[in-house]
C-alpha cells in the first residue's frame, strides 16, 4: 500500500444520495482503458476505497468517485465509482454530483461534457440553474419475466436489466410493507433475500455477472410522478436517489414492454420522495436512457490517514 497522509475530497449529494468525489492524494491507477484503472484499484488500491468510503470516515451509503485523466480524445475526465463492498460500473446519481463537483472547482461550466467511465463514455449537461442530464449507456433488458420462490414472501416475478449496473426489477409483493422510509429495515431484508435467491438460482447478468441491485417498485405519492421505488445497492444499503442506472434500466424494461414510448417523459419517484425524470431514444437499435436531477455540494474536505490510526483504512472484516 502507498503511504498516504492526505486526500482531498468534495462531498455532494444527488437528490439525497451522497456522493464523495477525490480530487487529490490518491495515487493514479495504471490503465489504458477506464475499465483497467478499475481492475488497477480493485487490486492495488483496494484499501484506500475501504478508507474513503467505511467507517469511521464514511458510511455505507456513500459512494465515493475517483477523477482520472479521461482515455477519450472528447472526454474531460475519466471517473471510477466504488461503494462500500467494491466498485460499480456507472452511478447516474454519482455522475450528476461528479458534474456538479467539476463545476464547483471551477473546471466546468453549463453547457455539454462527456466523462468516461468503465462501461463507456457518458454525456452530461449542465443548465445554468445547476440541472444535470445524463445520457447513459445503451439499456436492455436480458432476462424477461423471471419467476422466483422467495421462503416467506412468496412467487417474485420480475426482469433482468442493465442500466450501467445490473439490476432485477420487481413490483413490492402484496406481501411486503409499503415503500415507506419508516420500512426500510423491512424492505432491505426482503431485498436481499430476493438477490440472495438469484443467485442460488444461478441468475446472473451477460457474463456471469452478478445481479447486485434490486429495485422494488409501487404506486407514487408525489404529484406528477410515475413510480416509487425502494433501490437496493451492493452490499446492504439502500439509494436515498430514485437511483440512475435503475431508473435506466426500468424505463428500458418499460420500453421492451411497449410501456414508455421513446421520448415520452418518466418520473421517478424515491423512496425519500426525490425524483428523477427520464426518457429514452431509440438509436441504431438500442435504447440509449437519459436522467436528470439536481446535485449539491455538502463539503469540501481533507481527509487525514494518521499511521498510527489502526483504521486509517476503514473498519471492515479482516
Amino acid at each position: 500500500m502507498p503511504e498516504i497522509r492526505t486526500m482531498e475530497i468534495v462531498d455532494s449529494h444527488t437528490e439525497g444520495e451522497p456522493t464523495r468525489v477525490v480530487i487529490d492524494g490518491w495515487p493514479q491507477p495504471a490503465g489504458d482503458t477506464m475499465s483497467a484503472r478499475r481492475e488497477t484499484l480493485r487490486r492495488d488500491f483496494d484499501a484506500v476505497r475501504a478508507a474513503v468510503v467505511l467507517e469511521p470516515r464514511g458510511h455505507d451509503a456513500i459512494v465515493g468517485a475517483l477523477l482520472t485523466p479521461p482515455v477519450s480524445d472528447d472526454a474531460v475526465a475519466g471517473v471510477i465509482f466504488f461503494n462500500d463492498v467494491g466498485y460499480l460500473g456507472m452511478c447516474g446519481h454519482g455522475l450528476i454530483g461528479v458534474v456538479r463537483t467539476l463545476e464547483h472547482l471551477g473546471r466546468i461550466g453549463p453547457g455539454s461534457v462527456r466523462i468516461d467511465t468503465p462501461v463507456g463514455t457518458v454525456r452530461a449537461d449542465l443548465a445554468p440553474d445547476g440541472t444535470v442530464s445524463l445520457e447513459n449507456v445503451p439499456s436492455y433488458v436480458l432476462h424477461d419475466g423471471v419467476t422466483l420462490n422467495i421462503p416467506g414472501l412468496g412467487t417474485v416475478r420480475g426482469d433482468v436489466a442493465w442500466g450501467g449496473n445490473w439490476f432485477f426489477l420487481t413490483e413490492r409483493p402484496p406481501s411486503a410493507p409499503p415503500l415507506a422510509l419508516s420500512e426500510v429495515r423491512e424492505l432491505t431484508r426482503i431485498a436481499m433475500a430476493i438477490r440472495d435467491a438469484l443467485a442460488a438460482a444461478g441468475i446472473t447478468g451477460a457474463d456471469g455477472a452478478p445481479v447486485d441491485h434490486v429495485e422494488l417498485f409501487g404506486p407514487p405519492r408525489r404529484a406528477g410522478a410515475d413510480s416509487r421505488n425502494f433501490v437496493l445497492c451492493p452490499g446492504a444499503a439502500y439509494d436515498r436517489s430514485p437511483c440512475g442506472t435503475g431508473t435506466s434500466a426500468k424505463m428500458a424494461a418499460l420500453h421492451a414492454h411497449g410501456q414508455l414510448r421513446a421520448g415520452r417523459r418518466w418520473r421517478q419517484e424515491s423512496i425519500t420522495g426525490s425524483l428523477f425524470t427520464g426518457w429514452v431514444d431509440e438509436r441504431d437499435g438500442t435504447i440509449v436512457p437519459h436522467i436528470e436531477g439536481r446535485a449539491f455540494v455538502t463539503a469540501r474536505a481533507t481527509l487525514q490517514f494518521d499511521p498510527r490510526d489502526p483504521f486509517r483504512f476503514g473498519i471492515a472484516e479482516p
